[in-house]
């Protein structure tokens, strides 16, 4: 049952590594990555009422069709919900799916295949911690706390990531050298996401990965600076 007034938190997620391990018969791409959620995230304030509205650092636009709506929809519950972006949109941390997951636990709701058909990654977002994620998302095997520490950057780009996996098919499905599979395809749908690369990389010392189908490219470890984000992983 989902309480009528509440505040809940959407942490930001983050894919270590990511490996395409085939394609469905509807095109859906099946996947075998780790996923661990991160100590910074969105903050949704929930009470009576009806509509999604948007503030923040990162602000968009509810319109009845995001997921949050369909979140609420999936448990038959309708309330006025206020989200506070700190998660940036389009950067593969899980923003979206993060705040759905964040209604569906208020809820008690815990069908991880219902909770993908909203979207791929709201399965692992409602388990949360670090997991091994295969099928096309929904499926999650919880994994041991691993204490990390990583710095992000985020470009002010956005990646569709419908457009990099196709763009990966057209490549002919290449295996990544760096973790996730998706990193030349997400370049060679913006090849601008190589500058930022290399600023991170050069910054840290340390080869940059991408996050998911992007645009956020990270490294292990503390490395503050100018457009960088240092986070932990949590429980």
């Amino acid at each position: 049952m989902l309480p009528d007034v509440a505040t809940l938190f959407a942490p930001a997620k983050l894919t270590l590594s990511l490996r395409v391990t085939g394609v469905r018969d509807d095109g859906m791409h099946l996947i075998d990555a780790e996923m661990i959620t991160l100590n910074f995230g969105d903050t949704l304030e929930m009470s009576a009422g009806s509509g999604v509205e948007y503030t923040g650092t990162y602000v968009g636009e509810g319109d009845g069709s995001d997921l949050v709506s369909r979140a609420l929809a999936l448990v038959g519950a309708q309330r006025q919900i206020h989200v506070t972006k700190r998660i940036p949109p389009g950067a593969g941390l899980g923003g979206g799916s993060s705040d759905a997951a964040a209604i569906l636990r208020a809820a008690g709701f815990d069908d991880a295949a219902a909770a993908a058909r909203i979207g791929a990654d709201v399965a692992f977002c409602l388990a949360g911690g670090r997991a091994r994620v295969t099928g096309i998302g929904e499926l999650v095997e919880p994994l041991p706390y691993v204490p990390t520490t990583v710095t992000l950057l985020t470009p002010p780009l956005h990646c569709s990531t419908p457009a990099v996996y196709r763009a990966w098919d057209d490549m002919g499905g290449p295996a990544g050298d760096n973790g996730n599979d998706l990193e030349d395809a997400a370049v060679m749908v913006e090849p601008k996401l190589a500058v930022w690369r290399d600023r991170l990389s050069d910054h840290s010392g340390r080869r940059a990965r991408l996050a998911g189908s992007g645009s956020t490219w990270f490294v292990e470890g503390a490395f503050p600076g100018d457009h960088m984000l240092v986070a932990t992983a949590t429980r």
